[in-house]
Formats: structure tokens, sequence, C-alpha cells
């Protein structure tokens, strides 16, 4: 039995997220579809045998990636080169493979992350462009000196109970937090997190928060008190999931102060 890595890209907007699910869609006897449906599907067909994908970690309703990583068996040798093509053929235009390599059999999409690198995206500007679907538009100025100060924070090792979704079955809240920072490149604001791992909604209400700091010229601090809080009342609103895109999965260890060249070239 051979083990294969692939690095998957995909547009979330029309997937009811990353993961498998049971039942039809809401109001709907539509099925839900998945990413991994669909991938499954497709490897499936290629290898001629019902295949199962373990993906690297869940992505929600509508939040894309250009870096997901996921791993399959099979007892096939397969040509890269080809069965990427073959399997681009296959699956549906939003979603696309960047790389197929074989890994030892102890490789573990999830279990061998080292963090994740997620980017979310803001058009800051009076008014929507065509070219804004997979990003936030917000129409009142940012500043991201204040925004950095901000996430300054978050930095570190910190229950993020305040950044997480209630009523979720889950019961972690601990995540170490290597990198959050917010850079402005013409209208668009992109605002990078790479951390071991995330909780349910977290970063989307980690930019709530940020966006309810602005909007209210509340102090930069205000974020350490509503994370020191671990109230989820605190925190501004979890904000929509079009301008979130996991970016990598990184399976090199990580250092705290590391410059991160590798990772943003």
């Amino acid at each position: 039995m051979q083990r294969y890595l692939l690095e998957i890209e995909y547009i979330g907007t029309s997937f009811s997220g990353s993961q498998k699910q049971p039942g039809n869609m809401p109001n709907s006897n539509k099925p839900v579809i998945t990413i991994q449906d669909e991938l499954e599907k497709a490897i499936s067909t290629l290898t001629k045998t019902k295949t199962k994908t373990i993906f690297s970690g869940r992505t929600d309703a509508g939040v894309h990636a250009k870096g997901q990583t996921v791993h399959f068996d099979t007892e096939l040798e397969l040509n890269p080169s080809m069965f990427i093509n073959s399997l681009n053929g296959l699956l549906p235009k939003t979603i696309s493979i960047k790389e197929l390599k074989k890994v030892e059999r102890t490789f573990h999409a999830q279990k061998s992350a080292k963090a994740r690198y997620y980017r979310y995206t803001i058009a800051n500007r009076p008014q929507r462009s065509a070219w804004d679907a997979n990003c936030l538009l917000v129409r009142y100025p940012l500043n991201i000196e204040r925004m950095n100060k901000a996430l300054s924070y978050i930095l570190g090792e910190h229950d993020f109970t305040s950044f997480k979704k209630v009523r979720t079955t889950n019961p972690s809240k601990v995540c170490n937090m290597y990198y959050a920072k917010a850079l402005k490149k013409g209208d668009y604001v992109y605002i990078d997190f790479i951390a071991n791992r995330f909780l349910y909604n977290m970063i989307r209400s980690i930019v709530g928060t940020l966006l309810m700091i602005e909007r209210k010229s509340l102090a930069p601090e205000t974020l350490k008190e509503i994370l020191d809080s671990k109230d989820k009342t605190k925190a501004g609103s979890t904000i929509g999931p079009e301008g979130l895109t996991l970016i990598k999965v990184i399976y090199n260890n990580i250092i705290d102060g590391e410059a991160y060249e590798n990772i943003f070239s």
C-alpha cells in the first residue's frame, strides 16, 4: 500500500466546507456538497476502488484554500504528472490539484502538521468592485498601525475562548499564535495568521473584533482585554467566510520569532 500527499486549492463559495457531512442542504432535498466529496469521487474513479482521504484540517463553508493538504492510500504506483492531469480533468473548475507526491506510511496530513497559515483579505474602499468576490468590503478607513498593535497582544500561547464559537462540541481552547500581522497593498488589507491550530470560527471572530475596534476607535489594547476575559460576548461579530483562505499547511518545525521568509515567498 502506498501513501500519497496532495496539495489542493479551491474556491469554497459553493461548497459546504471541506469535510464530508451527512444529510441534505437546509430546506432542500439536495445533498450537502463538500470538497472531500468531490475529491474522493474523482480519486476513486481513477483508482477504480473506493478511496478515503484525510485532510490537514477542516475549512468551513465558504472558506477557500490555496494550499490545503490531503493524504490517501492506494495499492497503485501513481505517475504524479499523469494523475494530477486526470484528477483536474474530473474535478469541478473551482477545485484543482497543485502537487502529488509519495510520502512515508507514517505521514499524516493532519497529525504531522506543525502549523497552519491563513489569510483574511479585506477590500478597504468606499465602493465594491466586480473583482471582490473573495474578500470582505469594508468602506471605512482602516489604520494598519493600530491593527498591528492590537494583533501583537494575541501572539504566543493563549486561551482563545473569547474567539471560539459558542456551543461547539470541541473542548479545545488553547492555541499558540506564531504570527499575526496586517499588511496594506493599494486598497486591499491582508491579515495573516500562523498558529499551531485554530478554533472553530476563531480567525473570523478575531478579524470581526479588529474591525469593531477600528469602527468604534477603541484602543488597540481592547483586543487583549477581550482575549483575557475568555468571554465570547465581548468579542466583535464573526464576519463572513468570503475573505478567508488557507494559504499553507506547515510541516517543518516552527520556532517563535522565525522570520517566515520561506513561508511568505
